[in-house]
């Protein structure tokens, strides 16, 4: 499969068989993802693997005891990585400054970018991949677990493995609501429901299927897959609760002087 098929045909994976992933292959996705596209070639991250079943056990507490951390054989967590960089700066008597919010930045896009290679990587090795947004949620526990020095802090996290499970792909929404051509055009209120019309049928149907958040959706009295996102899955006190910890961590790693 080309790239770009296999793009189209990605799937996220929540059920892997215990297979051990190959070392070479894996040195081969790694090699991948350091060929992403970076800023200023400086490669401001780095990649923790994680294969020991017991710290795959400690993860798996830390990502909200999501099954499919104990299940894949391989951890992949990307880390926005300054130290490496500005260590290198002063062994050269060159001064770095690269402690604040916009290096941050810098480096955490950059992070992204070779998770996103490694993952592309893997996929088309007949691997699977799912990506854990809980890595953002648990930014402390992950500094302290990864003893993560200053000028480090947690991007994402790549669970990899052979997939136990072909789910359908998923609804994405309509190209027309997300492509502009020359500047941005804010859609109308029928445009709106239009982009959003099979992703409330689909989304709601699926969020069913799993009893116990279908259960929470009873008991809330939600309406519609709107309210489940407001209301039951990223609510606006956890996303300002989240967010507070995020800010005292990155004062914490050096990046908000």
């Amino acid at each position: 499969m080309d790239a770009v098929a296999q793009m189209l045909a990605h799937r996220s994976i929540r059920s892997y068989r215990p297979d051990p992933v190959p070392e070479k292959l894996l040195e081969e996705i790694l090699n991948a993802a350091t060929r992403a596209s970076t800023s200023g070639n400086m490669q401001t991250y780095s990649i923790i693997v994680t294969r020991d079943a017991a710290r795959r056990r400690a993860l798996h507490a830390m990502h909200y005891e999501q099954e499919m951390i104990l299940e894949a054989p391989l951890l992949l967590t990307f880390v926005a990585d300054w130290r490496r960089m500005s260590r290198w700066c002063r062994l050269s008597e060159a001064e770095p400054g690269y402690d604040n919010f916009l290096s941050f930045l810098v480096a955490f896009a950059d992070a992204l970018i070779a998770a996103q290679n490694a993952a592309l990587a893997a996929e088309t090795r007949g691997l699977g991949i799912c990506y854990m947004g809980t890595t953002i949620c648990a930014t402390e526990k992950l500094i302290e677990f990864f003893e993560l020095p200053t000028g480090v802090f947690p991007a994402t996290t790549l669970v990899l493995g052979y997939p136990d499970e072909e789910p359908e792909l998923r609804d994405r929404l309509p190209l027309a609501s997300i492509v502009h051509e020359e500047r941005f055009v804010d859609l109308d209120d029928a445009g709106i429901r239009e982009t959003y019309r099979e992703r409330e049928t689909e989304g709601w149907k699926r969020y069913q299927d799993f009893p116990e958040l279908a259960e929470r959706m009873r008991e809330s009295g939600v309406r519609n897959l709107a309210q489940v996102y407001t209301t039951l899955k990223y609510t606006k006190e956890g996303n300002e609760a989240i967010s507070a910890e995020i800010l005292a961590m990155l004062k914490r790693q050096g990046f908000l002087g």
